[in-house]
């Protein structure tokens, strides 16, 4: 009796079959022979305009000096290329995404509070104070709650004491600025040899183990 069944060919995913996806967002841009219009406006390495040109030429033009053409704007019309190492291109755009990623990762938060304790605001100065002796950038933030919107001269009060005790070990970015009921700053690290602690020197002193991380307002 002959069998129903047919196996799957030419490839094609059965249904239900898990189909992979391509993680790489450069396999999407056209390069050399993948280009199929007719003709592209080319650039030069060096940025020059070199004409709109026939696309085999093109390819050729940039293979023959060891580089590729790359698509750079696919609606335009027509497309324009550039003629470049796309290897290194691909290369010092992932080396650009990885610092982005490792900067964000640096950044850690200490949050206040308009009517802090004084003890409370010297334990969130040693938390940061520890994080830029560790080459992170910290993000001081102070949260209104309720009636404390209508003096926010309070919060800045205590972010620009909060600052000013810190600036042995980092400088603000920028002045301090009220986004909504948040009152932001951020500080970066001074250099290692220009770092004075103050407040984890007071903690090691009192010989008290430090925390793992910051707590709350």
């Amino acid at each position: 009796m002959a069998n129903s069944f047919s196996p799957a060919t030419g490839g094609g995913n059965r249904p239900g079959q898990y189909q992979r996806r391509n993680l790489d967002p450069f396999a999407a841009i056209r390069r050399n022979h993948r280009i199929k219009v007719p003709q592209v406006r080319v650039i030069s390495p060096e940025g020059k305009q070199l004409g709109i040109l026939d696309t085999p030429k093109a390819v050729n033009l940039a293979l023959e000096v060891g580089l590729d053409l790359v698509e750079v704007a696919p609606n335009a019309q027509p497309p324009v290329c550039r003629i470049m190492d796309f290897g290194k291109y691909v290369y010092e755009e992932q080396k650009k995404h990885s610092h982005a990623k490792t900067t964000a990762s640096k950044i850690k938060e200490i949050e206040f509070s308009a009517r802090i304790e004084v003890n409370d605001f010297n334990t969130k100065l040693r938390h940061a104070e520890e994080f830029l002796d560790h080459g992170n950038k910290v993000k001081l933030r102070l949260k209104f709650r309720g009636r404390e919107m209508a003096h926010t001269e309070i919060g800045f009060a205590v972010i620009k004491k909060a600052v000013a005790e810190l600036a042995n070990m980092g400088h603000p970015d920028a002045d301090a600025k009220l986004i909504g009921r948040n009152i932001h700053v951020m500080l970066t690290p001074l250099p290692p040899n220009k770092r004075k602690a103050r407040f984890i020197s007071d903690e090691a002193a009192s010989g008290a183990a430090p925390p793992d991380q910051p707590s709350g307002a």
